[in-house]
């Protein structure tokens, strides 16, 4: 078998490399701009923020994840830095060589585990904190994820990725010595045989293995067809995974169960077995319930992750807070087992809120984000001492600066911890962001939006507008940090990103506004915010663009087929035609299954009408498209056939293909600029206050 990825419909931000600036550049429209002063290209280098904050178990020290641009490897790393929860003082842990992520304290506090690299190999390294000391668990050939802490301290479990024997249905003769034959042919015969960010999958599946806290040689826990992650402990010896090893699982990639695995016998028992996923194990500290995530499939293309909790051997499955219409996620218990807290989205925010028993739901922290660059995509993360008071580190989210890292909670002076990056951003005009609030044309439902105002702006009618679109297209954007945003309020746009119908964060009846309706109505809602500019004179008429990401990038190309009201347009990496996309993208089988629900031999329309490629011939706007060679989630070709057509119908268009990039071009900082300045530059050629 091939192993399984994660299927989370279509997502969007991850590594791509380096794209070569097509379109120059030109200065600014006010060649009085003070550089120094302004949030140009080179300046992504300089972001740092904050990830991944580990408070310690007594809510005494936090541990979190510094990023940074490393400008030679033109990667974004991670250092370990500490910082007192009193004082806040802020000190430097595991830094320098090879970037270091994932730490997690032990139960008692007295080690930290976390991931890095040794000569480009994978390693979970343990770090003494009484004499600094650090050792390496294990040599791994593959990388090891999900590691967790047993609650006694003694073992650590972790997922890893096992590698399987694949189809043949011959032998291969063996060369001459000295010749140089071309690689063996490759087999495969499952439906998902390669995946973004991964490439062509070899054959095995993951799996959960255990090692001593002091180091050792890797047990393998389980086995079998599907594979299994997210380990989490239970007391006495007994792990909680994840896993599908139901023979059709190919043709279902979002169904899961929760597993029990005795670790002195390696006898499995289901835990969980309905149509749906269910993950997300997370034991309570008495280890007597289970809190997890999941759903009751109805074949939706999105349906809203609800929390259940039930028995340590499985039964009395319950749901709680049954009409709290958020999705939850990352869950943790408080301290005493009788509550516990989660993360959601909640209309373009991000809080964790406390669940008890009984379902009853409040907010703990708000503001919680910050750790999209690229875009202004909600996400974040937090961590919950043990303690009888929760003390809560988190990722606080903010319009002005990246991610910095924050503290709440009981007894302790609620703040922000750390201003990293406070030696630049202080010092540049930034954009200034307002929030907007209209009723869609459609149908009057709420839409909301965020708009970045330029430095010395004024709403004279005279600003060029930017309409970004996000992807997912269950995604959500909100009023955080955003380089791309930035650059372009730089380059003196007024930019506008909102939330169509669709967007998650408002509720589940939002979101599915456009099952089997996308695109759709979505755009009337997108012209509806950029009718509002227009008339309260924030923005030229004649002067509009357009350009989006993934799902925004699909919206795009269907925008330009209905009207010609934009200068110029960019799509980048979108689905063109949801026909062949279904037949050969990673994510064939939730397609056919959750999205369109359909065959398209037997109901080509189903595809069709919903495809950007059918509205070909309405399109007159100089439109740029933009797509990573390795990008498996919406391939190359959907890209190329938008491309070609529109040479063919003679309107103005470019091709940028970002060689061994996937479907996240934007994941190195070269790339973010040149994705940017790229777009920038093929709008600036059609702008007609330039001409």
């Amino acid at each position: 078998m091939i192993q399984r990825p994660l299927i989370s419909g279509m997502a969007i931000l991850a590594l791509a490399p380096i794209l070569t600036l097509s379109f120059p550049r030109t200065a600014p429209a006010d060649e009085h701009v003070d550089e120094t002063r302004t949030f140009t290209a080179e300046r992504v280098f300089d972001l740092e923020y904050g990830d991944d904050p580990q408070i310690s178990p007594n809510g005494e020290t936090i541990v979190y994840v510094r990023r940074s641009m490393d400008r030679l490897s033109d990667r974004i790393r991670g250092d370990l830095w500490t910082l007192d929860v009193d004082s806040g003082a802020h000190r430097p842990l595991v830094v320098g060589g090879a970037s270091a992520t994932n730490p997690r304290w032990s139960p008692n506090g007295d080690r930290l585990l976390y991931t890095t690299t040794a000569e480009g190999r994978p390693e979970l390294r343990l770090l003494f904190l009484d004499s600094g000391q650090g050792m390496a668990l294990a040599q791994f050939t593959e990388a090891p994820r999900q590691a967790t802490w047993s609650p006694d301290g003694s073992t650590i479990a972790f997922a890893m990725f096992v590698k399987g024997e694949a189809p043949s249905f011959s032998t291969p003769l063996t060369a001459p010595e000295g010749a140089s034959w071309s690689e063996p042919v490759r087999v495969f015969d499952d439906i998902t045989f390669r995946f973004d960010g991964q490439g062509y999958l070899s054959a095995g599946e993951t799996q959960v293995f255990t090692i001593p806290a002091e180091g050792g040689t890797p047990r393998q826990v389980t086995r079998g067809d599907g594979g299994y992650d997210q380990p989490a402990w239970l007391k006495g010896g007994t792990l909680v995974v994840t896993g599908n090893p139901n023979e059709d699982r190919d043709l279902d990639p979002i169904e899961s169960d929760l597993f029990a695995v005795d670790l002195a016998s390696l006898e499995m028992t289901r835990l969980t077995d309905r149509d749906g996923p269910d993950n997300s194990a997370t034991p309570s500290p008495d280890g007597s319930l289970i809190a997890y995530l999941g759903y009751d499939d109805e074949l939706k293309s999105w349906q809203q992750t609800r929390l259940y909790i039930m028995n340590a051997d499985g039964s009395g499955s319950r749901q709680l807070a049954t009409n709290f219409d958020r999705e939850f996620g990352d869950l943790a218990w408080r301290a005493d087992g009788r509550a516990l807290y989660a993360l959601v989205e909640d209309a373009g925010d991000m809080r964790v809120v406390e669940v008890d028993l009984g379902g009853d739901v409040s907010t703990a922290i708000e503001g919680v984000g910050g750790t999209s660059i690229g875009r202004p995509y909600a996400a974040g993360a937090y961590s919950v001492s043990a303690t009888r008071r929760a003390v809560f580190a988190y990722t606080a989210a903010s319009p002005d600066t990246p991610a910095e890292i924050a503290v709440a909670g009981s007894g302790v002076d609620n703040r922000t911890l750390t201003a990293l990056n406070d030696d630049l951003l202080p010092h540049l005009d930034m954009a200034r962001i307002e929030e907007v609030q209209v009723p869609s044309s459609h149908d009057g439902l709420e839409i909301e939006a965020w708009v970045a105002l330029p430095p010395g702006f004024k709403a004279d009618g005279s600003h060029p507008m930017i309409l970004e679109i996000h992807g997912g297209p269950f995604a959500m954007y909100g009023p955080t940090f955003s380089a791309e945003i930035q650059r372009f309020a730089a380059e003196g746009y007024v930019t506008v990103y909102v939330n169509p119908r669709g967007s998650s964060g408002y509720g589940e009846a939002f979101a599915q506004e456009i099952d089997l309706a996308y695109p759709g109505n979505d755009y009337d809602d997108l012209m509806t915010i950029v009718d509002h500019l227009v008339e309260k004179d924030y923005v030229d008429a004649d002067r509009l663009f357009v350009t989006g990401g993934s799902g925004g990038g699909i919206l795009t190309a269907w925008i330009v087929g209905q009207t010609d009201r934009f200068a110029a347009a960019a799509s980048i990496k979108p689905v063109i035609n949801w026909m062949t996309m279904a037949l050969s993208a990673d994510i064939a089988a939730f397609v056919k299954r959750h999205w369109i629900r359909a065959d398209p031999w037997e109901d080509p329309d189903a595809f069709l009408d919903r495809s950007p490629i059918m509205l070909v011939e309405n399109v007159t706007t100089p439109t740029l498209l933009m797509v990573g060679e390795e990008d498996w989630r919406t391939p190359t070709w959907e890209a190329e056939q938008f491309y070609t057509a529109l040479k063919l119908k003679g309107v103005d268009t470019a091709l940028i293909r970002v060689p061994g990039a996937p479907h996240y071009i934007a994941g190195r900082p070269s790339r973010l600029i040149a994705k940017t300045d790229n777009i920038m530059g093929w709008f600036e050629r059609y702008d007609p206050a330039r001409q």
